[in-house]
Order: structure tokens, then C-alpha cells, then sequence
């Protein structure tokens, strides 16, 4: 295994998560809420009255702001080397993993670990375990 360099782009990653833990930091001293995107997309699901609004708008700034992204600059195009059938498996791991979690990476790594939650830190760790022993199984374990 080898590292591009080439793609290799710490400022832009710094810069992504400073914007990330701003957003999320202004959304809860805001609104009061958790930007954990299955919890608002969770909430979409179960509809409450007079709790839509911000749901639809804040998933909607998620498809929006990428799109607006490339209208100003060169966007890469993402390479996925699975089937449909991994993808499909993969993300029906991800959703339950996420209900048994109650939260996604987002909710608890990014929200949770800032507000010192100890069940966030035990499902970040959980979360990132898994998938370093996934990546390692499946590139060494598995690889022909």
C-alpha cells in the first residue's frame, strides 16, 4: 500500500473540519440541536408538527452546498471499487449500526466528543475499530 502525495491535501482537511465544528457548534448554540445527520434525517421520518421545516432545510443545504462547490471549482470524481452488492451490504451494515448506536459518526464524533459525552467517545472508538479491522481484513486477510 502506497500513498498518493499527490492527493494528499492536509490544509483543504483542516479547513473542512474547521468548517464542520463551526457548523455544528453554531447549530447547537443556536438551535439547541445535535447535527447529526441520522438524527435529522431519522426525525424526516417521523414527522412532528412544527419540526420540518429545519430538517428538510438543513438536508437540503447537505445536497445544495456541493452542488454550489461546483460551480466554482473543479469537484473530483469519487472512484468506488465495489459492486452493488457490497454497496448495498455496506450501507445496510451502516444503518444498523447506527440505530444500535444510537447516532451516527456525526452525531458522536463531531457533536458528541465535543460536548464530552463518554457514550460518544465508546461509539467513536467503536466506529473507527470496526473500520480499521474491516479495511485490514478486507485488503489483507482477504486480498488473493
Amino acid at each position: 500500500m502506497t500513498i498518493a502525495w499527490d492527493a494528499f491535501t492536509p490544509w483543504h482537511a483542516l479547513a473542512g473540519g474547521v468548517l464542520i465544528g463551526t457548523a455544528a457548534a453554531l447549530f447547537a448554540l443556536l438551535n439547541g440541536r445535535i447535527a447529526g445527520i441520522s438524527g435529522v434525517l431519522g426525525g424526516l421520518l417521523q414527522p412532528r408538527r412544527g419540526d420540518m421545516a429545519w430538517r428538510i432545510a438543513f438536508i437540503g443545504g447537505l445536497l445544495l452546498a456541493p452542488a454550489l462547490v461546483a460551480l466554482v471549482a473543479t469537484v473530483p470524481v469519487p472512484r468506488i471499487e465495489a459492486g452493488t452488492g457490497t454497496l448495498v451490504v455496506a450501507g445496510l451494515l451502516v444503518g444498523f449500526g447506527t440505530r444500535w448506536g444510537s447516532g451516527c459518526t456525526s452525531g458522536h464524533g463531531v457533536c458528541g466528543l465535543s460536548r464530552l459525552s463518554p457514550r460518544s467517545l465508546v461509539a467513536t472508538v467503536a466506529f473507527m475499530g470496526a473500520g480499521f479491522a474491516t479495511v485490514y481484513a478486507v485488503r489483507h486477510l482477504l486480498a488473493a
